[in-house]
């Protein structure tokens, strides 16, 4: 309680000096333009286990989730580009661990890099470092989703959700309908483990298309609310592949497996007299040609118990999510309220330990919006559920997860 008490403080002061500040876009010469921005979220995380005896007590973090800072250019009404940094901490409670020890690692990174031309509507190129197009949720910003954040479970094998390459898409039949398809690097020799256990350094390919009604949904990149200023409705549907991306048996380094995904998405927001009614829903398929049921299969994308390694979460699964949101049509002192939930269900070829093993994510809270989405709190409590738990590894276990964060953008 009163590490809450302590963070609603915090975030006051921090309303009252963020407010009255904003980066303008510079005129570098005529036709020109260069803005930079910054974009932060910093608050608490609670969970209720990772701590003293047997890591059954309560762990208490405060940490930035996201912390960047950036800058787009345009060289004319065609060509522009886009730069985004990060600079992140270690950080003790993450999406489904709490680590036993922290180190005093601290990471700044090139989080995006683009170059983008615009040829006409119906032809867009984008080159360099950005999101692939896999699924609606890695392709909603991070900034503006529905609920805390997107997915713990729909991130893609490897490059989890930005990659190297080149992208294509546009919009066609008076924006009703909008396609994308992106070649990129997937899984690198020697970039990702031992690259012995990489059978092949080819590419990986994603097509996505959508169709959108109303106010229709026409960019790069989607949100997860548009806080009742547009009336949408989109359906999606995208398919990844990437040959020979690990083995069955990586000792003996053979019998190659395919990588192959598709997900299909749903999304409206109805804004009307009561209010503004948000609901959306993914399926997603991440197939690995059973590589769990390999003689020596690459520990990357499964677990291996005798060695203590857990990473069938980056493998093999099927599940959906359903997400809801409701924005009161009132202000609320000085903002806009918006009540959300969430339900997400996957099933991972290998978990913790287990085979077929299923979780279960709940979540429900609240965005106060006092600028939109360039201030805001944000506040959630989660429940994660597995069918099949380990008693004596708090980090294989169910637990609940409170969290609370402060949003400002520039």
């Amino acid at each position: 309680m009163r590490n809450i008490k302590f963070l609603t403080l915090f975030l006051v002061v921090m309303l009252m000096a963020s407010s009255a500040f904003a980066f303008k876009p510079i005129e570098v010469s005529e036709g020109k333009y260069l803005k930079f921005f910054y974009e932060g979220q910093f608050g608490l995380t609670m969970r209720n286990t990772g701590s003293g005896d047997g890591n059954e007590d309560d762990t208490s973090d405060f940490n930035f989730r996201r912390n960047r800072f950036g800058f787009i250019g345009t060289y004319n009404d065609r060509l522009s580009f886009y730069v985004q940094t990060e600079y992140i901490d270690d950080k003790s409670v993450n999406a489904l661990t709490v680590k036993d020890s922290l180190t005093d690692d601290e990471n700044f990174y090139i989080l995006d890099a683009q170059i983008r031309y615009v040829h006409n509507n119906a032809f867009k190129v984008t080159l360099g470092k950005f999101k692939h197009n896999l699924t609606r949720e890695n392709l909603e910003g991070c900034f503006t989703p529905l609920n805390f954040d997107r997915s713990l479970f729909v991130a893609a094998p490897f490059k989890t959700s930005r990659d190297y390459g080149v992208t294509v898409f546009g919009n066609l039949a008076s924006d009703y309908l909008q396609y994308r398809f992106d070649v990129m690097e997937g899984r690198e020799s020697g970039g990702e483990g031992d690259s012995r256990y990489v059978p092949n350094s080819g590419f990986r390919y994603t097509g996505r298309v959508h169709f959108t009604m109303f106010d229709k949904e026409t960019g790069y990149g989607y949100q997860g609310s548009y806080l009742g200023e547009k009336k949408v409705l989109t359906v999606g549907a995208s398919y990844q592949y990437e040959a020979d991306v690990a083995y069955k048996d990586a000792v003996n380094r053979s019998d190659e497996v395919d990588y192959n995904a598709y997900s299909l998405d749903f999304f409206t927001e109805m804004p009307t007299s009561a209010g503004t009614f948000t609901l959306s829903a993914a399926y997603l398929n991440i197939d690995l040609d059973d590589l769990d049921e390999g003689a020596n299969p690459d520990t990357a994308l499964t677990d291996d118990v005798a060695n203590g390694i857990f990473n069938g979460n980056a493998g093999q699964r099927e599940g959906y999510y359903v997400k809801a949101g409701y924005m009161l049509p009132m202000e609320i002192g000085p903002g806009k309220l918006q009540f959300f939930g969430r339900y997400d269900s996957f099933e991972y070829a290998t978990l913790n330990g287990y085979k077929d093993n299923t979780v279960d994510f709940y979540a429900f809270g609240a965005n106060y919006y006092l600028a939109g989405n360039d201030i805001k709190i944000v506040g959630q409590y989660s429940i994660t559920d597995f069918e099949d738990e380990v008693g004596a590894d708090t980090n294989r276990q169910d637990f609940d997860t409170f969290e609370m964060f402060l949003q400002v953008r520039f």
